[in-house]
């Protein structure tokens, strides 16, 4: 992952353990507080999401210990591989469009940034400038030609 996407999981995890952890146990005694907890519904609720956040901390937390950060910047060369910001024509609109390959977890579209496991990333990784690729797409394939390989 990139030191973006690591800085983000760490403060998703300050977050987590910070904040959210004490406002759902403070739920959880306040539910408890309201008396048969086989008929409270805020109880189960309470608990159920207390379940889904220490589940999110321990996935982040091992994400986190499992990752190996990669600066873009470091990176050089005239092949996409992660990390790299991509320039793309689509040769039936003709249309450019840019993006960075990065880790799952900081994925965002509508930023530029995509998941290397994406359909788009697996076709351009490995290709060089004026090198041509084709994404199968549920409405059809598209093909672009890379136009920019950029380490930024």
């Amino acid at each position: 992952m990139t030191q973006r996407g690591y800085a983000a999981l760490k403060e998703e995890l300050k977050r987590l353990k910070t904040v959210d952890r004490p406002n759902i146990s403070a739920a959880i005694e306040e539910a408890r507080a309201h008396g048969d907890l086989s008929e409270n519904a805020e109880y189960h609720a309470a608990k159920e999401k207390q379940g889904f956040i220490e589940g999110r901390i321990k996935e982040v937390e091992s994400k986190l210990a499992l990752s190996q950060i990669i600066e873009p910047t470091s990176l050089s060369g005239d092949k996409v591989v992660f990390g790299a910001t991509v320039t793309v024509v689509d040769l039936e609109e003709d249309s450019e469009s840019t993006f960075q390959i990065v880790g799952v977890d900081e994925a965002d579209v509508k930023k530029g940034r995509i998941s290397h496991s994406s359909p788009r990333a697996r076709a351009m990784i490995g290709k060089r400038v004026s090198d041509l690729f084709t994404v199968k797409l549920p409405k059809g394939d598209k093909e672009y030609e890379i136009l920019k390989v950029e380490f930024i």
